[in-house]
């Protein structure tokens, strides 16, 4: 890391959800180290209870179901009331339900849409409305590769994240004149506990790599997985000033496993 970055998030509070594994957790722990104040959510907060003996003053942790609009509109508000208003918002909670659409039971798709794409509109809908007294602030959501390319079996995610991704634009243009920028950052695989899960049914990370032409699925050019730590610096970058001029821009970090559609 650039030195000069190193404490660029200092006082600045940081809402965050899905914050106690994978990439959303790497992206606290950054965060963490660059002095920000950050507001994690997470169903399971035994993650987040842990980072917090750490950063006694820097963290506020709160065990919420982000598909709750009531619970997490309490849970930032009392954030805030500890840290301030936000001044950025990553919204990083997500679930994977396999199965073709054939198959999946109406329950399995609406909890899908539930957690990646409601408790996505909750967290924009409660936070932004915080960023637009003051004028300022930075949006990223957290879609996927998989939103502008079908996979199989995996329609409820694909969809859903495609709609993250739109709901994305349109609120990066709507809060434009309130100083408000907007991004997604679209990870490809990444080695996270979601990713290992799919694993241990019969794929592994060499076939994520390789590719497969029976699955109509395209290998990963850069041969290899990505790690939470590079999804968490596209993130970083798109919440910090140096990327003042960018909005409603979608960063496709998969290692070309898509040819950047």
């Amino acid at each position: 890391m650039n030195i000069n970055n190193m404490n660029e998030f200092s006082g600045q509070c940081v809402v965050i959800s899905g914050a106690g594994r994978g990439i959303g957790r790497a992206i606290t722990q950054k965060l963490l180290d660059q002095g920000a104040r950050v507001i994690a959510l997470d169903l399971d907060i035994a993650p987040l209870q842990a980072l917090q003996t750490h950063h006694v003053q820097q963290l506020y942790a709160a065990q919420v179901d982000v598909s709750d609009f009531d619970a997490v509109a309490q849970a930032v508000s009392k954030g805030s009331n500890e840290f301030g208003p936000a001044d950025k918002l990553v919204c990083a909670a997500g679930i994977l339900q396999m199965g073709t659409i054939s198959e999946l039971t109406p329950e399995q798709w609406t909890r899908t849409f539930s957690c990646n794409t409601n408790g996505v509109f909750n967290l924009c809908n409660i936070v932004s409305k915080q960023m637009q007294a003051r004028g300022r602030g930075a949006i990223v959501n957290i879609s996927s590769n998989a939103a502008s390319t079908p996979r199989l079996a995996m329609g409820a995610y694909a969809a859903s994240k495609a709609a993250v991704t739109q709901l994305s634009r349109c609120l990066g243009l709507e809060l434009a004149q309130s100083g408000i920028r907007v991004n997604i950052v679209s990870p490809g695989s990444t080695d996270t506990p979601m990713q290992q899960a799919m694993w241990k049914t019969g794929s592994s990370a060499q076939t994520v790599i390789n590719g497969s032409a029976e699955h109509y699925r395209l290998g990963i050019p850069l041969q290899k997985i990505a790690t939470p730590d590079e999804i968490a610096d596209a993130v970083l970058f798109l919440l910090s000033d140096r990327a003042s001029h960018i909005t409603m821009h979608d960063l496709r970090v998969d290692g070309g496993a898509t040819l950047d559609q």
